[in-house]
């Protein structure tokens, strides 16, 4: 099951019953969604493409099967490094990359994580045993109206109101992220029978025009969208094209139009990353994006394509290999707290799997981290075990119990300019360090100093974060497992590197991260 199709995964666990969906009236999307400037004014198409990764670009080009990639990467930049943020989810790297910060300061941890203020777990949707177990109730307020509304950090802008500010306009299809300035209403199709008490329209704030899925289509009646059940209630790559062509072809582009392309996802979790099914069909839909200005040629005339990756993927190994970590049977005879339940007097620990990340919250002050970590580095599946003390963020390898530790601030400089104190055995980040002229440089952990501090110092509480080795995803007693699939999370290269192909422009960005792209992409805009 995908990881971040949201609505997808709680309605497809519910009931069907005979009738029609109540037409979505958003007119004033397309009144006030096309660009206000003049044609010579630059406009940007960020199409985000769940999972994509380089090597099965460069495979597919090798095989002479992604002809659109090709002529993209022929007619622009292409680079095959950007890092994600971590944990590499979706909802976290949108995140990232709307608001130009890591988790630290945008405030969404995870798809899964634990609320020490209201004493349960947050769950944008991961699963229909975890959706079940949690409640549907509240998995859909936490989705629907807590993501955008109160967990996004209210203080940070993202991009669309950013834009918002100077004048230009903006557009998300299918983002899962699309806080802005603008009025919205998201409202849930009459022909499923919801078990929640949650309103049938629910007010929002978004982009000058919002797409999203059934929920809210400003398209209804004028194109024809995959929006019913057996489609993902419109959480699906043939949605959000075809509503990004009818924007093209009425001329009623935006400014900055955000296209979230979510089927490549669910593909390789179930066939693995070296699966190319998957994004030869992105390759055709892009081309059909394309062709909608009239050919390939024109659409990179007028206007400039940004497409990327959100985060790679791992080659999960197969059922009989014991590819699954179960951290409740790591932690027996511990009071692990329950899907939703609330935390209790009794409550010992708690878990939130991001599938090869987690977090594990002490509830009890009888137990610290350090023993907790202690258990979970002796299994030889776990990569490595991070929490802070004070001002030190500390780091044990699975299987071998080395350690290292860090905090922010010092005479050890890396690439991105962050200053940093080190000690002990820097090879459990396989650092690189240069002790003569004070640079460090990162291995097989991107920009792993300050991803992994971010994710610590995301959310309140006493946790830490584990992650597993590649072939490896952990589990909590009802986490959706991809045995023989592909699986992220994790910090590693292969699930945070991700490709990047810039068409239209000569402008560079600065540094090769995600976080860092909101700026890039204003730059664009306002050059």
């Amino acid at each position: 099951m995908r990881k971040t199709a949201v609505i997808m995964l709680v309605f497809q666990i519910m009931t069907v019953v005979s009738g029609c969906q109540k037409p979505n009236s958003e007119e004033q999307d397309l009144r006030h969604v096309k660009s206000i400037q003049d044609d010579n004014s630059p406009k940007v198409i960020l199409l985000m493409a769940d999972s994509l990764m380089a090597s099965a670009i460069d495979e597919g080009i090798r095989q002479k099967q992604l002809p659109t990639f090709q002529f993209l990467i022929e007619h622009g930049q292409y680079y095959k490094d950007v890092v994600s943020s971590f944990p590499t989810m979706s909802v976290t790297v949108d995140s990232s990359l709307l608001t130009g910060k890591y988790a630290d300061v945008h405030g969404v941890p995870g798809l899964i994580w634990y609320s020490s203020d209201k004493k349960r777990i947050i769950n944008y949707g991961t699963g229909p045993m975890e959706v079940f177990r949690q409640d549907v109730d509240t998995v859909l307020t936490d989705a629907l109206i807590n993501l955008n509304g109160s967990h996004l950090n209210r203080k940070i802008p993202t991009i669309y109101e950013d834009l918002a500010h100077i004048g230009l306009k903006s557009g998300s299809i299918n983002g899962l992220v699309y806080r802005g300035k603008n009025d919205h209403v998201l409202s849930i199709p009459e022909w499923i029978q919801v078990p929640t008490t949650l309103k049938r329209d629910i007010q929002v704030k978004g982009p000058d025009f919002l797409a999203f899925g059934a929920l809210s289509n400003p398209l209804d009646g004028k194109v024809n969208l995959a929006q019913g059940l057996t489609n993902r209630m419109g959480m699906n790559n043939d949605f959000s094209v075809k509503s990004a062509k009818y924007l093209i072809q009425a001329n009623k582009l935006p400014d900055f139009l955000f296209v979230y392309l979510p089927d490549l996802d669910r593909k390789l979790h179930q066939k693995g990353p070296s699966n190319l099914d998957g994004v030869k069909k992105l390759d055709g839909q892009v081309n059909n994006l394309l062709q909608s200005f009239g050919s390939p040629e024109q659409a990179l005339k007028e206007v400039i394509f940004v497409i990327l990756g959100d985060s790679g993927m791992t080659q999960l190994l197969p059922a009989d290999q014991n590819p699954v970590i179960d951290l409740p049977v790591m932690f027996e005879g511990v009071n692990i707290l329950r899907p939703g339940e609330t935390a209790t007097d009794q409550t010992e620990i708690v878990l939130a799997v991001n599938e090869t990340m987690g977090y594990v919250y002490k509830l009890k002050p009888n137990r610290s981290l350090q023993n907790l970590a202690d258990t979970l580095s002796r299994d030889e599946r776990i990569d490595f075990i991070a929490w802070q003390e004070k001002n030190w963020i500390h780091v044990i390898q699975g299987g071998t119990a080395k350690r290292f530790k860090y905090k922010e601030k010092g005479n050890m400089i890396d690439c991105y300019k962050q200053s940093w104190t080190i000690e002990q055995d820097s090879g459990v980040l396989d650092l690189k360090v240069n002790a003569d002229d004070g640079r460090l440089e990162y291995g097989a952990y991107p920009d792993a100093l300050q991803r992994l501090a971010s994710a610590l110092h995301s959310h309140q509480g006493d946790f830490m974060v584990v992650t597993a080795k590649p072939g490896y995803e952990l589990a909590d007693s009802s986490s959706p497992t991809h045995k023989g699939g592909g699986g992220h999370g994790s910090i590693r290269q292969t699930e945070s590197l991700v490709p990047l192909i810039i068409t239209g422009t000569n402008r560079k960005p600065e540094y090769l991260r995600m976080v860092d792209l909101k700026s890039y992409l204003l730059k664009l805009l306002t050059q």
